[in-house]
């Protein structure tokens, strides 16, 4: 039977685009933010080194990286498949794939141990690889789907749905960590490592539901056209033509500006939170894994009404000057987190992390959707705006890293951050936005 059709603006759809979020969300969770930064410390309690590629490297500077390069290379790659998917019509496949793709890789995490320390980076790079790449198809959905008046609520709706799924598997593999014989397992390492299978089973399997209702528009070219119209020229001609006009509408240039400036903090920040905490942070004797997940678990909570609130301001006050608020709230968070030492101030910093981290990321999404024109190229235009995300991530992974090997602590680049959202605040004063 065809696939039936649905109009812009439908429920059904809006609600299956947004629930892909309650898909992969639990990798960001369970394996980028809780479960595996544990899982990898444990593996270094007695060495905090390890030598790879012939260099001696802190484990938390090898992973960030690993990171470093998985961003590298997402810059590259991710440009030229968004094109494509844009030419052909089938932005669908490709989410499809980097979907499974990182189902796969995260049930290899299974087999990350210092011994195969080489395998172990493989799957971690294409697992943290696919999510990302599945987030440029996924994103570029939402002004297709969405009216402008719709759209920040459902994107925040959607990271809504990601904090109530990711906590609730990151609850069920709390309970099996802490738990580890009412489940059946000897210790606590075999329980993370069964995390990640789940991780992967759960990412792969709740996405049916959004590959079901997402549009399906793909065209076929005449035969005359296949030699003119190949793949890789195509997705190169439709990147150009967006290059062009993004080029000539200063809005959308200043906001993609602002945005990779404050995501260069914002998203190593999250991605290296639990390693921070599980190093720099002083616990009580007993308290360091319970305490770490909690923290991770408080901060997903708070950010679910962080993400709606924000939301409501926005349609208050506006989204840049809410974006501007939020970039002020974090360079705060970022001077307070420097000083701070012992677990109950971590607890009290995750809090707020959490109040602004979902509402910065749904909002900027939303933002962005509403800048751009009326087109088909979405998928493109989102490429951009991906594109300045993973460029500045690997810039501040690199930062991080680089200070982290040099000084032995992650300590000292919060300052670097701190500084970073100011200068994201002050370039989004210029930008305008028509009223909708």
């Amino acid at each position: 039977m065809p696939k039936t059709q649905y109009k812009k603006g439908d429920k059904k759809v809006l609600r299956a685009w947004a629930f892909y979020d309650w898909a992969n969300s639990v990798y960001a969770l369970v394996i980028s933010t809780a479960i595996f930064p544990l899982y990898f410390g444990s593996l270094f309690e007695d060495n905090q080194y390890v030598e790879v590629f012939g260099i001696n490297y802190k484990n938390t500077a090898l992973i960030q990286h690993t990171t470093t390069l998985v961003f590298i290379c997402l810059a590259i790659l991710i440009p030229i498949l968004s094109g494509i998917a844009d030419y052909k019509k089938n932005k669908v496949s490709f989410l499809k794939f980097f979907c499974y793709l990182g189902s796969l890789c995260c049930i290899g995490l299974y087999f990350f141990t210092i011994e195969n320390i080489y395998l172990g980076l493989f799957f971690y790079f294409f697992a943290l690889f696919s999510f990302w790449a599945s987030l440029v198809f996924y994103n570029s959905y939402l002004p297709e789907i969405a009216f402008p008046h719709q759209q920040d609520r459902i994107s925040a709706l959607g990271y809504s749905y990601g904090y109530v799924g990711s906590v609730l598997l990151l609850l069920i593999n709390l309970l099996m960590v802490l738990f580890p014989s009412t489940f059946g397992f000897e210790d606590t390492i075999e329980p993370m490592k069964i995390s990640f299978v789940m991780v992967g089973l759960w990412w792969a399997g709740f996405s049916q539901y959004t590959f079901h209702y997402l549009p399906k528009n793909q065209i076929q070219f005449p035969k005359k056209d296949i030699l003119k119209k190949s793949i890789l020229f195509g997705g190169f001609y439709e990147l150009n033509n967006v290059w062009k006009m993004i080029k000539k509408q200063e809005s959308i240039k200043k906001f993609l500006l602002a945005f990779f400036v404050f995501s260069c903090a914002l998203q190593t920040i999250i991605l290296i939170a639990t390693y921070f905490g599980e190093q720099e942070i002083i616990w009580r004797e007993g308290e360091k894994q319970i305490g770490l997940i909690i923290s991770m678990l408080l901060i997903q909570l708070i950010a679910i009404l962080g993400a709606i609130l924000t939301a409501r301001l926005s349609e208050k006050i506006g989204n840049i000057q809410t974006l501007i608020y939020l970039n002020v709230f974090w360079f705060m968070l970022c001077v307070g987190g420097y000083f701070i030492k012992y677990s109950y101030e971590f607890y009290v910093v995750a809090a707020l992390v959490g109040l602004v981290m979902g509402g910065i990321q749904a909002l900027s999404r939303s933002t962005y959707s509403k800048l751009i024109p009326a087109t088909d190229n979405t998928c493109s235009y989102f490429s951009f705006y991906q594109m300045c995300m993973i460029i500045s991530i690997s810039l501040g992974t690199f930062m991080s890293g680089i200070v982290d090997q040099l000084t032995g602590s992650l300590r000292n680049s919060i300052i670097i951050f701190a500084v970073i959202f100011i200068f994201g605040a002050i370039l989004l004063k210029d930008i305008k936005m028509k009223k909708l």
